[in-house]
C-alpha cells in the first residue's frame, strides 16, 4: 500500500533541563507535553536541535513536570538549556489522506504549555 510520510505531532521550541549519558535511552517528557502532544509512552520521536543543528531519533517516556531530558547518545549532541523540536513522524496510507491533522504544542522557557493548534493538512 503506497503511503506518504507526515509530521502530525510536535512540540515547539521546548528547553532540554537535561542529558545524562548514561542512562540506557530515551527522551523522558513532561506527562503534560506528552499528552498536549498526543503521543504516547514508547513512541519513536525525532529531535531537532535548534541551538547546533543536531538530530536524533529515540523513544518517549514520561519524565517529571516541566522536564524533557535526552538520555544515553544524544546527551553528547544537546544541552542543558538547548531549545528543542520534537516530532512524531507518521506514515500514512494514501486512501487517509483527508483525515491528517497536525498538532503544534507551543511551550515557554519552562516546557509550560502556552498554546496547542490542530491543523488539517488540507
Amino acid at each position: 500500500m503506497r503511503q506518504r510520510l507526515f509530521v502530525t505531532a510536535k512540540i515547539h521550541r521546548a528547553t532540554v533541563t537535561d542529558a545524562n549519558a548514561d542512562y540506557k535511552g530515551s527522551i523522558a517528557i513532561c506527562p503534560e507535553l506528552i499528552a498536549a502532544a498526543g503521543l504516547m509512552n514508547f513512541e519513536f520521536v525525532h529531535i531537532n536541535n535548534v541551538n547546533n543543528g543536531n538530530h536524533w531519533e529515540t523513544y518517549v517516556i514520561p519524565g517529571d513536570p516541566q522536564s524533557v531530558v535526552l538520555n544515553g547518545p544524544p546527551a553528547h549532541l544537546f544541552s542543558r538549556g538547548d531549545i528543542i523540536v520534537i516530532n512524531r513522524i507518521e506514515h500514512i496510507p494514501v486512501t487517509e489522506l483527508g483525515d491528517i491533522t497536525q498538532t503544534v504544542v507551543y511551550v515557554d522557557a519552562e516546557n509550560r504549555v502556552t498554546q496547542t493548534t490542530c491543523t488539517p493538512s488540507l
